[in-house]
């Protein structure tokens, strides 16, 4: 008996899904999400307020970098969109702003994990982006107020640093400026 195979996903797939869903493709299947809580939004937007002036914008930092939020990035035939996103100007010396999406596998993730994410996040996303050649990965957890840094080497990730709020870090590949991230949770009450 022949068990008709399932369609894989396409990029027109992630094209008409609902506005109101992130969309990503991954492996031939259509994933969708919620737009963000709001946990999960003011972390994402804060950090890429603390990062942005001395790596963006070289306001108290070395600058050098194209930080983006959420950028829908095509890897492959795999469509990702992380919370933020940074490129090396050195590797990328110019943004191509004439299409919606970036094919240049940035050089620094972060995903902000929610319960509704966090497999996804861990486990597809991950390994995708070290295999498309993303140096280092951030995973933020708003709930538990954790950093989890990770580097990419021989073929997989290692955990190189974790930490808790509150407190000023230098953490890879920032470590050039002390960035607070006391700021990135949203008080509790």
């Amino acid at each position: 008996m022949t068990i008709p195979s399932r369609r894989s996903a396409t990029y027109e797939d992630v094209l008409n899904a609902p506005e109101h869903m992130v969309a990503e493709l991954i492996g031939g299947d259509l994933f969708l999400q919620p737009r963000p809580a709001k946990p999960h939004a003011e972390a994402a937007s804060v950090l890429g307020m603390i990062v942005g002036p001395p790596f963006r914008l070289g306001r108290g930092g070395p600058g050098g970098w194209w930080i983006q939020d959420e950028p829908e990035l095509h890897l492959g035939e795999h469509v990702v969109v992380p919370d933020l996103a940074g490129w090396r100007r050195a590797d990328m010396p110019e943004l191509d702003l004439s299409q919606a999406f970036y094919s240049e596998a940035p050089t620094w993730v972060v995903e902000v994990l929610s319960p509704s994410t966090m497999g996804l996040d861990r486990v597809k996303k991950l390994p995708l982006y070290g295999a498309h050649g993303v140096a280092y990965a951030w995973l933020i957890d708003p709930t538990a107020k954790t950093l989890e840094v990770f580097t990419w080497r021989d073929r997989g990730w290692t955990l190189t640093s974790t930490h808790e709020a509150p407190g000023a870090l230098r953490v890879e590949p920032f470590e050039a400026v002390e960035l607070d991230l006391s700021d990135v949770w949203l008080p509790q009450g």
